[in-house]
């Protein structure tokens, strides 16, 4: 039966020209090669099909599969655009040995639909040429020049330039030039052909930055039968996080931030992160909170044939404050079920959904407080001091009043008149309203800071502030911005909250 569809090329624009750079078998066997132009494959193939690069698509699938392969080692990283690395140091004996590892990955790769190489070694340089010039194999550690001098110049990991050089003079295969002194290839082809010889022999350290940060703690269940409910979800996490409290208790620490993974049978990864505003290592806790976070992204998650593989990782820890409890088993922490409330509400509608006003060193009052989201807030872990009367300012002791309802920006409004040139307003317009002052407190001179605003100009940059009190009883907080006496600026008058 003939197949169902002609051969595959992939093109791709190479220097104005359109290359190939990948094909699949039925077109290797019609001896087309990678970096060969479109229209000489066509001229020799009519019937050749014939399909755009997509590299953007091909690095998000590359990700994938490296996301997938974080079930045999958190230490992943992407080699170039059609490989990956794996650390798998310490590894090994989890899934049965070397072997049995490598034959774990190779099948379930193959039924992903994927055509794979893989290859190990106790070099990274080493492991590239079995997996691209070798097949399937495993190269025992002191082996490495047996396995690189038969192979091609490629092999080494040399660029384009380099090989052809060495080519033009005979030497086209590794073990020729592992065989050529040292000194001569270093002057004629650079440090980097030796480099990559020594890194690939084991000479040198080669690291391999993995692609995402390593989890100081991880714990994982691997399932005989995948699980597809949430509730399935969620227990696995309680049972996960009371084997992650006795590593964390172990360590004097808790969790600020936990990572659930799932893999599922078909290769696809769904991370879940949730952060604390507290360092916590309750498991029924930790479970409140990856149940939040679940229900919010019920519909994101497509559990397809299930999950067979679940892993939860602390990302994030700080040291863990035990607090004495009392007869009846509380604690005198007041904060701490704040603190689960807007854990819990952030892992359901996301960071931002609480924030904190927190204090900050500015003498404006507009700039004087910053909202922050609550997990990011400094947490007081003692009770604040009462200030010694004796040594304190008069200002720390009766601080001065401040609005209840502080606007984000001050509103103009309009002052036909004062009690004197630097006096309080006997009247003003605010919204189209007018207001009859009976009562002032004031003023209070605020002025910006030195270097945050141009002091050139002092006028224009001090504020009075007047406490005011209409006819009805209702209190503003104005100012007036500026001095009067300079006719180029005249001051302006500015409402900038109400007490009540």
């Amino acid at each position: 039966m003939p197949p169902s569809h002609p051969p595959l090329v992939i093109s791709h624009r190479d220097r104005n020209a359109q290359r190939i750079s990948a094909l699949d078998e039925r077109a290797e066997a019609l001896h087309l090669k990678r970096g060969m132009g479109i229209a000489d494959a066509r001229a020799m193939h009519p019937s050749i099909d014939i399909v755009e690069a997509d590299p953007e698509a091909d690095r998000r699938l590359l990700e994938g599969l490296a996301d997938w392969c974080d079930r045999y080692t958190p230490l992943v990283a992407l080699d170039g655009a059609d490989g990956l690395y794996l650390d798998v140091t310490g590894c090994t004996h989890l899934f049965g040995g070397e072997r049995a590892m490598l034959d774990d990955i190779l099948a379930r790769f193959f039924q992903q639909g994927f055509d794979v190489r893989a290859g190990l070694a106790a070099t990274p340089g080493a492991a590239w040429a079995a997996a691209r010039f070798c097949g399937d194999r495993i190269i025992p550690s002191g082996e490495e020049e047996a396995l690189l001098a038969p192979l091609p110049l490629a092999a080494l990991r040399i660029e384009p330039d380099i090989r052809a050089s060495l080519e033009s003079v005979g030497l086209r295969t590794a073990g020729a030039v592992m065989a050529a002194p040292r000194a001569p290839l270093a002057r004629r082809f650079g440090a980097s052909l030796l480099l990559r010889l020594d890194q690939a022999l084991g000479r040198l350290d080669e690291a391999v930055s993995p692609r995402l940060p390593v989890a100081p703690l991880s714990v994982e269940r691997h399932l005989a039968e995948p699980v597809v409910l949430t509730a399935e979800i969620e227990r696995l996490v309680e049972m996960l996080a009371v084997t992650l409290k006795v590593d964390l208790e172990r360590r004097g620490e808790g969790a600020r931030m936990l990572a659930l993974l799932l893999f599922r049978v078909d290769g696809a990864v769904s991370r879940i992160a949730v952060g604390t505003s507290r360092p916590l290592r309750e498991p029924k806790l930790i479970q409140r909170l990856f149940h939040e976070r679940l229900t919010a992204l019920e519909q994101d998650i497509d559990a397809g044939y299930g999950f067979d593989l679940v892993r939860l990782s602390v990302l994030a820890a700080a040291a863990f404050d035990m607090q004495q409890a009392d007869l009846t088993g509380e604690t005198e922490d007041d904060g701490a079920d704040i603190a689960l409330f807007a854990d819990r509400i952030r892992a359901r509608l996301g960071d931002n959904a609480v924030l904190k006003a927190v204090a900050v060193e500015s003498h404006l009052p507009e700039r004087a407080v910053a909202t922050i989201p609550f997990s990011e807030a400094p947490q007081r872990t003692t009770p604040p001091k009462k200030p010694d009367r004796k040594d304190a300012p008069p200002a720390t002791i009766f601080p001065p009043e401040r609005p209840i309802r502080l606007f984000r920006s001050p509103e103009p409004i309009e002052v036909p008149a004062t009690e004197m040139p630097e006096g309080p307003p006997l009247h003003f317009r605010w919204r189209r309203a007018l207001y009859r002052v009976t009562r002032v407190e004031g003023p209070e001179r605020i002025a910006a800071e030195w270097w945050h605003e141009a002091m050139s100009d002092p006028v224009t940059s001090t504020r009075d502030y007047f406490r005011i009190e209409d006819a009805d009883g209702r209190r503003y907080w104005l100012y007036r911005q500026g001095l009067y006496g300079n006719p180029q600026v005249p001051p302006r008058w500015f409402m900038h909250g109400v007490f009540a």
